[in-house]
């Protein structure tokens, strides 16, 4: 900045302070600090050579300071908690094409509304599969009534059930080997947990599979490394020219038990009866909330999580958290005073569960304008304890970003990773746009996943506070950069 323009620039500073403690009365401590050292960074940035990130992502340490401050220890301590707890506590969970969904997106838009951002709800279809009623018992080699939570899409029995004997398999591939033994039997699979990515195929396709070897229903072992007779629900895929059969999860305390049973040569007879069907798909929306950006409107900085969860639970960890500190980080910047160069944009996805169906329309909608998304983040593991950001992207833009995540020195998650994950944000990773995940301490994630376990009970306040001052770290710098990030 000229010197002979500094008059001017300390009028405008006296000018947006006294405007920013107008609005946030209560925030005054961390808005005149935080403001001073925006507009300061911003005039800053134009003077550093593009080459220099260092230097210039450097310039925003007393920011992110700010950031970090006001999370952790400052007037917005526990906030992304209490916010999750009144949400899930009031509307509970949100799967697609329920009352309850529709509940959680108008509650989400008056609460964005009312917390002074610029919130519109972008129309989308989503599929709509009911549960019904369901049940399982084993008849023989003992009476023993077996919990089970049907599986998305699944199609529902005749109402007096499906009474049958019981074919034991660990795999696929033992599957094939007796498939003159499947026909016209209950297919169980007792597949141990190797990892999500590998063991979640047997929960997709296992129905297809045993319905290829003429098997009337599946009953899957849930995916979990942990189970308190707890089952798991989740998606399942049926496979184009191959017979629809019921298909439900059981839990792996059950699966075991028939294993043994099984190997005892003993035979096993369950009744299944499931009440599942899929109706016409519904209208519902995106729900998305933006801080404009001051030079560059039209490029975005993407932030996100999925408002919708399966029929269990509360939908606290998944994703619950995730929507909720991707508010958080723009409450944080707003509070502050802050506004970066480009536009905070936070999407909450809808039909996420169902294969990212909001996020997929949401992409088409919007991929014309595909050169103006600067990066697309993704909460979708939890909001345990965080201990690193995953990144997708050239090697340039990762140079940008291991620069940037040293910032968040304060809350000791200086890791840059690769490989960011999200149903919801894989279009555009795959499209070229970088794409960022948060990478938390979550060995317990599976435990309580698509089950009747995820519960505000599994959130840590603290916890939520760190995600959330690392969210809002990362996205308001790149945002005010003064380059996009290269793709």
């Amino acid at each position: 900045m000229a010197w002979e323009g500094r008059p001017i620039f300390l009028l405008s500073l006296l000018l947006i302070l006294s405007s920013v403690c107008d609005s946030h009365p209560h925030s005054a401590r961390h808005t005149s600090s935080a403001t001073v050292t925006r507009s300061i960074s911003n005039e800053t940035v134009r003077r550093v050579p593009a080459s220099d990130i260092a230097t210039e992502v450097a310039g925003y340490t007393d920011v992110a300071k700010q950031i970090i401050e006001l999370a952790v220890f400052g007037p917005a301590q526990n906030r992304s908690y209490r916010r999750l707890a009144d949400f899930t506590d009031t509307i509970g969970n949100r799967v697609s094409g329920s009352q309850n969904l529709d509940m959680a997106i108008k509650y989400m838009h008056n609460a964005m509304t009312q917390d002074g951002l610029d919130v519109d709800l972008e129309p989308v279809k989503i599929p709509h599969w009911v549960r019904g009623k369901e049940s399982a018992e084993m008849i023989a080699p003992r009476a023993k009534n077996l919990a089970i939570l049907g599986l998305g899409s699944s199609i529902g029995t005749p109402p007096e059930g499906i009474k049958a004997e019981v074919l034991v398999v660990q795999s696929f591939e033992e599957l094939k080997r007796r498939a003159s033994e499947a026909t016209g039997r209950i297919v169980v699979f007792n597949q141990p947990f190797v990892s999500y990515g590998e063991t979640v195929a047997y929960r997709a396709f296992g129905a297809s599979e045993a319905a290829r070897v003429g098997a009337v229903a599946t009953l899957i072992r849930s995916v979990t490394q942990f189970s308190i007779n707890s089952p798991h629900t989740g998606w399942q895929d049926y496979q184009d020219g191959v017979e629809r059969i019921p298909t439900a999860c059981i839990t792996v305390e059950d699966a075991e038990l028939m294993w043994r049973m099984a190997q005892r040569g003993q035979k096993i007879v369950v009744r299944l009866t499931m009440g599942a069907k899929t109706l016409p798909d519904v209208d519902s929306f995106n729900t998305v909330a933006e801080i404009k950006g001051w030079q560059y409107p039209d490029q975005i900085v993407l932030l996100s999580g999925h408002l919708d969860s399966w029929d269990v639970g509360q939908g606290a960890m998944d994703d619950g958290g995730g929507a909720m500190i991707s508010w958080e980080a723009l409450s944080l910047i707003k509070d502050l005073g802050l506004r970066p160069r480009r536009t905070l944009r936070t999407v909450l996805w809808t039909a996420e569960e169902q294969g990212g169906v909001g996020a997929q329309q949401y992409f088409n909608l919007h991929k014309v304008n595909m050169s103006n998304f600067d990066l697309v983040m993704e909460s979708d593991m939890g909001t345990f304890t965080p201990v690193a950001l995953q990144f997708t992207g050239s090697d340039a833009a990762r140079k940008v970003m291991q620069e940037v995540v040293k910032l968040l020195a304060p809350i000791n998650t200086t890791k840059l990773e690769t490989n960011s994950e999200g149903t919801d944000i894989s279009p555009w990773m795959q499209a070229g746009i970088p794409g960022a995940s948060l990478h938390v301490a979550d060995s317990r994630y599976f435990w309580f996943h698509h089950s009747e376990g995820d519960t505000m009970t599994v959130q840590e306040p603290r916890d939520m506070d760190l995600c959330s001052a690392l969210w809002a770290v990362v996205s308001y710098v790149v945002a005010d950069l003064q380059d996009m990030l290269p793709k």
